[in-house]
């Protein structure tokens, strides 16, 4: 059985919703940078270009229960002789309302839910860049954020240092 407390039941009297909620107050471009060095020989490319994807994620607090996410996403391309055709670097942010959560529900809000609310707003900015640098869209697969998130915490519980910030 749950225990409320004096306060809780006073504003639950009072039609007071004690639900954790979450939300979405802002979303933006933080940083955006495309390179194409090697253009015009970069677009002529022949055979498949190597695509290397890292992606991080990193949370803070913003008080009054806000918290800004980033969502940072580097990618580059390589021809079949190593030349870099294009690279692309995206930090993209959200800024959240949570409210309600216990403090344990916090944290895997902060690296899983959010960014894969941001995500797919993230992808559609680097496909455009791409395309707009004369390159097909590079269209991101999408990320399990919570499987990256359970082995953050699987290293953490190791003592192992993690993997990027997701």
């Amino acid at each position: 059985m749950t225990e409320i407390t004096p306060e809780a039941a006073e504003a639950l009297a009072n039609g007071a919703d004690l639900a954790p909620q979450a939300g979405i107050l802002a979303q933006y471009v933080k940083d955006l940078s495309f390179e194409n060095p090697n253009a015009p020989a970069s677009l002529q490319m022949q055979g498949q270009p190597k695509i290397e994807i890292n992606v991080n994620v990193n949370a803070r607090a913003g008080g009054q229960d806000m918290y800004e996410v980033e969502l940072k996403i580097d990618a580059a391309a390589r021809a079949p002789d190593n030349s870099l055709a294009f690279q692309v670097e995206l930090l993209y942010a959200g800024l959240f309302r949570l409210t309600g959560a216990p403090q344990e529900a916090v944290e895997p809000f902060l690296v899983v839910e959010a960014p894969r609310i941001l995500f797919p707003f993230a992808r559609r900015v680097i496909a455009d860049a791409v395309r707009d640098g004369g390159f097909p869209p590079l269209m991101l697969e999408p990320i399990d954020f919570g499987g990256l998130y359970l082995q953050q915490l699987e290293a953490r519980g190791q003592g192992q240092q993690p993997v990027g910030n997701a």
